[in-house]
């Protein structure tokens, strides 16, 4: 093995995106009425979709089965190796095959297509071959040729991996437009992401509620009010009426503007200092509408009301950042 005395590992990186990028390219030139077939097929499959190929076609086809479930078309990977010993069994006559094989030949799948056809079951390939085995047992054929790899040596799977990965990207979101999913369906199936956060949780999720809530009464002094104010740690308390309606809130922002009035706590009721009218929420709303409620209001707390307007619930600007919603 030689090595060459001063490699250029830029020029080798910008000549390997470009014939990448050439290759997806040329793949975008050779679309057709394959692939709207291919989409009705998967569109009209009741079970799921199984992605299978051998070597790094398996890994683009992992990646693809993945990108397929994460967007409202359920799917799994099969190893076909594993299939002819077992795995088989995992396809169903409701499911569709989707098969990737650059050569069109891997015997590992190639094994498979007598029990696929006899299941009936709708296969899609995708091939470097248009004339290979695969290509020509499919129901529909990709074409994912490429004029040549990557790899200097036109070896290993470089732009034939990539064009796979392309074209498996295109059916994912053709699929996921097709079947109308919306943000708030994809966040189902990412509760633990950020996006799923973001979607999914709600005000009454992350409030303060029941005991938590601070509460003082309209002719409660200005004193007393501080030490709810404390006692909860909010930083704030509501002020109600008799009967346990909302009527405003008592802020540190209030309490500021108070002190620097050298209004006496200790006699001071709070009718006096307090902020009516103060924003209000529904406790259904998500947290991330909560937020740019409080960062269009330039404020750090939010009470959540009932139908009856007394407080259900306060919410801090921490408790939606500890979430992770922002």
């Amino acid at each position: 093995m030689s090595k060459p005395a001063s490699p250029d590992f830029l020029g080798s990186a910008r000549r390997t995106i470009a014939m990448e990028r050439d290759a997806i390219s040329d793949l975008l030139e050779r679309m057709d009425d394959a692939f709207d077939r291919a989409c009705e097929i998967l569109l009209e499959t009741r079970g799921r979709v199984v992605v299978t190929g051998m070597g790094k076609s398996g890994h683009i086809g992992t990646k693809i089965a993945a990108t397929l479930a994460s967007t409202g078309t359920p799917a799994m990977f099969v190893h076909p190796g594993e299939a002819s010993h077992g795995d088989l069994g995992m396809i169903t006559e409701q499911d569709s095959v989707i098969a990737l094989s650059n050569s069109g030949s891997t015997s590992e799948i190639v094994t498979l297509l007598p029990l696929l056809k006899r299941m009936a079951v709708p296969l899609i390939t995708m091939t470097g071959k248009p004339e290979s085995v695969l290509a020509k047992a499919a129901d529909v054929n990709l074409d994912t040729r490429v004029a040549e790899e990557a790899c200097p040596l036109d070896l290993a799977p470089t732009s034939s991996t990539t064009v796979c990965l392309v074209a498996g990207d295109a059916l994912a979101i053709a699929l996921l437009e097709a079947r109308g999913v919306t943000a708030e369906d994809f966040a189902c199936s990412h509760p633990g992401g950020a996006l799923g956060r973001k979607l999914l949780l709600k005000v009454d999720d992350v409030m303060h509620g029941g005991d938590q809530i601070p509460r003082v009464q309209l002719d409660t002094n200005l004193d007393k009010a501080l030490l709810e104010v404390s006692t909860k740690g909010l930083g704030m308390t509501t002020v109600l009426d008799d009967s346990g309606k909302l009527l405003g809130v008592f802020t540190d922002g209030d309490l500021r503007r108070a002190l620097d009035n050298e209004i006496d706590i200790h006699k001071t009721p709070i009718e006096d200092v307090m902020t009516r009218g103060c924003v209000t929420i529904s406790a259904e709303i998500l947290a991330a509408e909560a937020l740019h409620i409080m960062e269009e209001h330039s404020i750090t707390t939010l009470v959540a009301v009932d139908e009856n307007e007394q407080p259900a619930g306060v919410v801090h600007l921490h408790d939606i950042l500890k979430a992770g919603v922002a």
